[in-house]
């Protein structure tokens, strides 16, 4: 995250993992099934977490052509196998995480990235479900296949039977599914420091020249909706130059104040693994609506070359992988 642009395609995209250390898909900052605490900042009490049976599921979490969901236990054993590979074995934080419990119990430091203006967008990208709980975003989805499909979190608010109305086409469309309306969303807007201009895979985040750039994420999550009025995709994912720097000028702004902390690369790949990757994330508490056709229109063509969104990493609830927030 010479690291060879193939190793760093797989850290934001949702492919098979690098060898990893003794024992890495798609974006940027690892559990058993231990609860969290609640939040320095004097949240409620812990809600369920995914894969147990607790956890709140929705319709948008059905799985196509994947063979799920997956009972509990499947997830539970993940848990535990990221916990055992990653504990005691130098891992810093991971991610996603809840943004809003601020506890985190790994000591690893590393600097945070610049500001986004300050730094180039790379790629973007998005995964079905968000990958961070929190905000607008807390209703669990369900365990899904076990391999990041059908599971994430959705919009924890209401849309209109129009917003909902069926697409008259498949969107995304792939073995495990396509996006309609009323589905959430993660999409990852990530910059780096080296020299790069937008392009396919994290594999654009670096040159021959920068061997170890640092990272950022901006995530917004957002819920599709049949609504041609909404906020177009194509727009919110506009590239352009500005003072030098390759840059998403319409990047959201306006959906709450970011939470930002220090993380690792997400995607299933990383289910029971812990990610060596350093990011530094911003994510936005807000969900945002989305017009499906222009996802649809952004699909059909971008400099990233996505046609698709991409599997979940499981939410990483151990203290001892997760960073301390700073509000």
């Amino acid at each position: 995250m010479k690291f060879a642009a193939s190793v760093l395609a797989v850290i934001l995209l949702a492919f098979p993992p690098a060898p990893a250390p003794a024992t890495e898909s798609h974006s940027a900052a690892p559990g058993d099934t231990h609860a969290l605490p609640a939040a320095a900042h004097g949240a409620a009490p812990a809600p369920p977490m995914p894969g147990t049976s607790a956890g709140r599921h929705d319709d948008h979490g059905a799985v196509s052509g994947g063979g799920g969901p997956v009972p509990d236990a499947v997830i539970a054993a993940q848990r535990a196998a990221l916990y055992q590979s990653a504990i005691g074995a130098g891992f810093g934080p991971q991610s996603p995480r809840d943004i809003d419990r601020a506890f985190g119990a790994n000591a690893r430091i590393f600097g945070t990235a610049p500001h986004h203006t300050r730094m180039n967008l790379c790629n973007i990208h998005l995964h079905e479900g968000a990958e961070h709980r929190g905000g607008d975003f807390t209703l669990y989805i369900g365990n899904g296949n076990g391999t990041g499909y059908g599971t994430g979190f959705a919009y924890s608010g209401r849309l209109t039977p129009d917003e909902l109305a069926p697409f008259p086409r498949p969107v995304g469309a792939t073995a495990h599914g396509a996006i309609e309306p009323g589905d959430t969303i993660e999409v990852h807007f990530v910059y780096t420091t080296a020299d790069v201009r937008p392009g396919p895979t994290l594999g654009a985040c670096l040159n021959d020249a920068t061997g170890n750039p640092q990272l950022r994420v901006e995530a917004q999550v957002m819920v599709v909706v049949n609504d041609d009025t909404a906020p177009r995709f194509t727009t919110l994912a506009a590239l352009s130059s500005v003072d030098g720097y390759a840059q998403a000028p319409n990047l959201p702004m306006t959906m709450g104040m970011p939470v930002v902390y220090q993380g690792s690369t997400t995607g299933p790949a990383y289910n029971e693994a812990g990610s060596p990757y350093q990011v530094t994330w911003s994510v936005r508490p807000q969900v945002m609506r989305v017009s499906i056709a222009s996802l649809e229109a952004w699909f059909a063509g971008n400099v990233f070359e996505e046609d698709h969104a991409h599997g979940v990493r499981n939410l990483v609830i151990e203290p001892e992988l997760l960073s301390p927030i700073q509000r």
